[in-house]
C-alpha cells in the first residue's frame, strides 16, 4: 500500500448497503402487486404467481375501478380527509403558537396533554367512544342519522383529536426556534395575537406544515378502523372499504385486488410527489444549525 493511496470507507459502504437492501425489501411488495396487476387471472392460476407472465393488460385496472365503484369512494374519502387535515394544522398550529410563544402557569403540562393523547391506543377506546357517538345527536343536515355514529363528521372529529397531539409537539417545537424577536417587532407595530400568529408566525411555519399535511394526509386517508366502527352505512365508507366491494363471498381474484389496491394508494403518491420538496425541507429543518 502506498502512501497517498485512499483508504476503502467501508464503514460508507456499509451503510449505502444496507440501505439499498432496505429500499428493494420495502419496494418488493409493491412491485410485486403491481406485477401480479397486470396479470389475467387465468394466467396466474394455470401458472401461479410465481412465474413468467404470458401477457399484461390493463383490463385489472378498468375493472376494479367500475367494480368497486371508486369515484364514489374517493369523493366520501375526501369529504372527511379534507375537512380533517385542514382543522388539524389549523387547531394544532393554534395551540402550538400559545404553547411556545407564551409563558404561563400551565404552559408545559398543557403540551404533555397533548402529547400523551398519542400514547393511548385507538382499540382501548373502540367502546366507549361508540357509545358516545351512539348517544351524541347532531342536526338532520349534518347527519341522516341524526347522530355522531354514522356520520362522516364524526369521522372527521376523531381524526382531528387523534392527530393534533402529534401535530402540536411537531409545531411547538418548530415555533421555539424562531426568534422571539420577530413577535416583539409586530407587537411593536401594534399587530394583536391573532395577527402575529396568522401573518407572522404561520407563514414561516410552512416547511413543517407542509411535512406535516402530507404525513396527516396519508394517515387519515389509510384509516379503516374508525370508518369500520363508526360507519353502519355502506355508502359512507371511505376509499380503504372499496376493496371489500371487489372480494367474493366463495372466490377472490387476487389480480383485481392488487389493481383496486393501487387505484386506492395512488392519491397518496400525488400528495408526496407534489409535497415531496416541502416534506424533505420539514424534515432536514435545523439539520445544518448549531
Amino acid at each position: 500500500m502506498t502512501v497517498h493511496q485512499r483508504r476503502v470507507p467501508w464503514g460508507r459502504v456499509a451503510l449505502h448497503t444496507f440501505l439499498v437492501l432496505t429500499c428493494l425489501v420495502t419496494l418488493a411488495p409493491l412491485v410485486w402487486a403491481l406485477y401480479a396487476s397486470l396479470r389475467t387471472y387465468d394466467d396466474t392460476a394455470r401458472n401461479g404467481y410465481f412465474s413468467v407472465a404470458e401477457s399484461l393488460t390493463l383490463d385489472n385496472f378498468s375493472a376494479a375501478w367500475t367494480q368497486a365503484d371508486l369515484p364514489h369512494y374517493y369523493l366520501n374519502t375526501l369529504m372527511v380527509t379534507v375537512p380533517a387535515l385542514v382543522l388539524v394544522l389549523l387547531l394544532s398550529s393554534m395551540v402550538a403558537f400559545g404553547v411556545s410563544r407564551f409563558s404561563f402557569k400551565f404552559n408545559l403540562a398543557l403540551l404533555m396533554m397533548f402529547t400523551a393523547g398519542n400514547l393511548l391506543p385507538q382499540q382501548v377506546i373502540v367502546t366507549p367512544l361508540y357509545r358516545l357517538y351512539l348517544l351524541t345527536p347532531l342536526p338532520s343536515w349534518l347527519s341522516e342519522s341524526e347522530l355522531l355514529l354514522d356520520s362522516q363528521f364524526g369521522l372527521v372529529l376523531i381524526h382531528v383529536a387523534f392527530q393534533s397531539g402529534f401535530c402540536v409537539f411537531v409545531l411547538s417545537n418548530y415555533m421555539k426556534t424562531i426568534p422571539v424577536e420577530l413577535g416583539e417587532a409586530a407587537r411593536v407595530d401594534g399587530a394583536g395575537v391573532f395577527r402575529q400568529y396568522w401573518q407572522v408566525i404561520l407563514p414561516l411555519c410552512r416547511p413543517a406544515l407542509a411535512a406535516l399535511a402530507t404525513l396527516e394526509f396519508t394517515w387519515i386517508y389509510n384509516d379503516f378502523l374508525w370508518a369500520l366502527v363508526l360507519i353502519q352505512t355502506g355508502d359512507k365508507m371511505p376509499i380503504t372499504s372499496a376493496l371489500q366491494n371487489l372480494k367474493g363471498t366463495f372466490f377472490v381474484d387476487n389480480n383485481l385486488v392488487a389493481a383496486g389496491s393501487l387505484l386506492v394508494a395512488l392519491p397518496t403518491l400525488v400528495v408526496f410527489f407534489v409535497l415531496q420538496r416541502q416534506f424533505i425541507g420539514g424534515l432536514t429543518l435545523g439539520s445544518t444549525k448549531g
